[in-house]
């Protein structure tokens, strides 16, 4: 005999910073919330998070989890340990089955489901990184300044990043034979005292997760303390896919298209945090999520507007 699935007024997907803060937003506005998460946040590579303001340095898990603790006060909450797999419906009516089977329900969804990074299949790198492999200057920036910095050339905005990075410390710009500058930002380079290494990156190395130097293909090795680099990214989770909303596309990769109020292109769907911008950080997320529960809490208003006229 079949169960009859928990019913919510919004399930949120997704408990980093921008899925606690959408469902903190619901739960102040009493409405039931079910957060379904899995524990594996995009930032769990990283000891310490920065640009939080009132807590710059703070262990992204102990930020994390100070605020699980505090959404479970809310007597209108229920956390889910788990994976949503699947995900169908429409406006007032949706279904989230999770990786254990349960299927739950609710009138509204907000994913929060983030972005996965793709890192280059350079020896070394995976283990170092968010430690000393590094995306954002803002995030890790001031820990390394003034070490000797590298910026591995992954995309087309590797050359800006390189312009930028050189703020921190002395830099190497390491084209990888795939993204060399043009004439206007060579002369920046050069202008910046930025080194152009032509010859591409074979493996980083140092001890444990430190970095002390980068060996080339040619047998050269170049003395590093940190090195910057622009993963290209996907989303973690299909779930917008499956629900039919709208993707646009980034300089990283694919984002799931989102208004001003985070309402995708499907009706009752919002998304929040890295999987809806092409440019993202924890205090960006922490927005883009409370926006997103303000928006389905309204949403739900008008939904329950409209059942009272009859319309």
């Amino acid at each position: 005999m079949e169960t009859t699935p928990v019913r919510h007024d919004a399930i949120v997907v997704g408990g980093s910073f921008a899925g606690l803060s959408a469902a903190l937003m619901l739960a102040r506005a009493r409405k039931r919330v079910l957060l379904v998460d899995a524990g594996k946040p995009r930032n769990r590579f990283a000891a310490e998070a920065h640009g939080v303001i009132g807590h710059d340095g703070t262990p992204p898990q102990v930020l994390l989890g100070n605020a699980v603790a505090q959404l479970m006060a809310y007597p209108t909450v229920m956390l889910k340990v788990g994976t949503a797999t699947g995900a169908s419906g429409h406006d007032g009516h949706f279904a989230v089955t999770l990786d254990d089977g349960e299927r739950v329900e609710a009138s509204k969804l907000v994913l929060a489901t983030g972005v996965t990074d793709l890192l280059p299949d350079i020896r070394g790198v995976r283990e170092r990184w968010g430690s000393t492999i590094l995306h954002c200057p803002y995030c890790h920036g001031f820990e390394v300044a003034d070490r000797a910095l590298g910026v591995l050339g992954t995309c087309a905005m590797s050359t800006h990043q390189a312009l930028l990075i050189s703020e921190w410390g002395p830099t190497t710009y390491f084209t990888q034979g795939r993204f060399a500058p043009d004439d206007g930002e060579w002369r920046q380079m050069q202008a910046l005292g930025i080194t152009i290494e032509t010859t591409p990156v074979l493996a980083v190395e140092g001890a444990a997760r430190t970095m002390e130097r980068v060996l080339l293909e040619d047998g050269r090795t170049v003395a590093l303390g940190a090195m910057f680099l622009a993963p290209a990214q996907e989303l973690t989770s299909d779930l917008a896919i499956q629900l039919g909303c709208e993707l646009d596309s980034g300089p990283l990769g694919p984002f799931v298209k989102v208004d001003g109020m985070k309402q995708t292109s499907v009706p009752g769907v919002f998304a929040a945090g890295d999987l809806a911008a092409p440019m993202q950080s924890a205090p960006m997320a922490l927005a883009a999520g409370q926006m997103a529960g303000l928006a389905a809490h309204r949403a739900l208003m008008e939904e329950a507007r409209r059942r009272l006229a009859g319309d």
